[in-house]
């Protein structure tokens, strides 16, 4: 055990008895089973998903055409009702969010008090290594103090006696959002008050320390004796801001968003395609409606290429431990255990990807069915590409 300020690690060893061959083969058994989920998972992610993004690319498209770009957004037109319409503009808020225990007041669309205490936290850094017979394992327990966001729960701790956190907050996190959210004479739906998270830190150095026991320090209140030298307990607070809906002469002008959605009265709500899809659509800055569904169109690009490599990896990892049996079964001889191992990786590589590809051409089967016999093509390549790299058998 040693100590250095706020710093504490100690080591523990434990150790057990090498398992046998019928354990070994147990947790395989067991690992199969999870195995075989995850390959079938992978089956309806990857399926599933191309489905999602052609429905959705589809529904961009059929968006764009149909969009009415408004000339004014201080008026509602009665002829745009019920459209899919896009509007830029400055937002605004009939009222000012407030902290009233800290003495501060904005006009924003959301305002977030996040509360910090300072804790210990505990990191474990394991190995493990044979000895005797044995496996041993060697974990090393680091103790430092830190600010988080939640309580740290001290009594899951290797060690508690000298590390010990509260068990709850003296003040609590909270954010508050404006009821009524507008972009000239349009009022924002839910859906959309929601996409503006764009959060930035609020600087205090404007206010006054609003209680005897707290201190302003930079852009936080401590709750502490000495905010240089915090103890555990104590506590401090910031303060961010998102969606600036007024003019501050500390933060400039209210800020500028890009919305597409239905009009609905003096309403901006959720526009339903012929595709199944949902457009309200909102974005920071001035925008032409060919940009935001530029954006759009990157976006779910992105979406796409990250689900479908989730899905080879779920694939992938699935046929990794439904095959782990045959490792297990050769386990004793330490050569061939290397090289099986190593072939069983390449056969997993080449089926998730085969097997991907395929998934994803029956997928794309249904909207574009060329294309779907192009990557069915593909799906053989690594197949071809495995067997061409092994050697032709020897003739007597």
């Amino acid at each position: 055990f040693s100590d250095t300020g706020s710093k504490k690690e100690h080591v523990k060893i434990t150790s057990q008895a090498k398992p046998g061959f019928l354990e070994r083969l147990s947790e395989t058994s067991g690992g199969m089973l999870v195995g075989l989920v995850s390959f079938l998972l992978s089956f309806y992610l990857l399926f599933t998903n191309e489905g999602r993004a052609l429905r959705t690319a589809k529904s961009l498209d059929e968006g764009l055409s149909l969009v009415v770009p408004l000339d004014g957004i201080q008026t509602v037109s009665q002829e745009n009702e019920g459209r899919l319409v896009h509007l830029a503009g400055a937002l605004s808020t009939s009222k000012p969010l407030f902290d009233p225990s800290y003495g501060l007041s904005i006009h924003a669309v959301k305002l977030k008090r996040n509360v910090e205490m300072y804790q210990w936290v505990e990191y474990e850094d394991s190995k493990e290594y044979e000895e005797n017979g044995e496996i041993k394992k060697e974990t090393k327990y680091t103790y430092n103090t830190e600010w988080k966001s939640e309580v740290v729960n001290s009594r899951n701790f290797d060690r508690e006696i000298g590390h010990k956190n509260p068990s709850a907050m003296a003040v609590e996190s909270f954010t508050a959002v404006s009821p009524n959210v507008q972009v000239g004479s349009f009022v924002l739906s839910k859906g959309l008050v929601d996409k503006i998270d764009d959060f930035k830190q609020l600087s205090l150095s404007n206010l006054e320390d609003p209680h005897a026991d707290v201190t302003r320090t930079g852009d936080y209140f401590y709750h502490s004796e000495n905010p240089r030298r915090p103890e555990v307990g104590d506590l401090r607070v910031s303060f961010f801001y998102a969606g600036l809906s007024g003019y501050n002469p500390h933060l400039g002008s209210a800020d500028k968003v890009t919305v597409v959605a239905r009009q609905r009265g003096d309403q901006l709500v959720p526009y339903h395609t012929k595709s199944g899809d949902v457009l309200q659509i909102l974005y920071p800055g001035d925008l032409s409606a060919e940009e935001v569904f530029q954006k759009e169109h990157q976006s779910n690009t992105m979406k796409t290429w990250a689900l479908r490599a989730a899905g080879w990896l779920a694939m992938f990892v699935g046929i990794n431990l439904m095959t782990r049996i045959i490792y297990t079964l050769v386990d004793w001889f330490p050569v061939v255990r290397d090289l099986v191992n190593v072939g069983l990786k390449a056969f997993a590589f080449c089926a998730a990807s085969s097997l991907s590809l395929l998934t994803i051409s029956v997928g794309w089967f249904f909207y574009r069915p060329l294309w779907a016999l192009l990557i069915g093509l593909l799906s053989v390549v690594p197949i071809v590409i495995a067997r061409s790299r092994v050697p032709p058998k020897k003739h007597q």
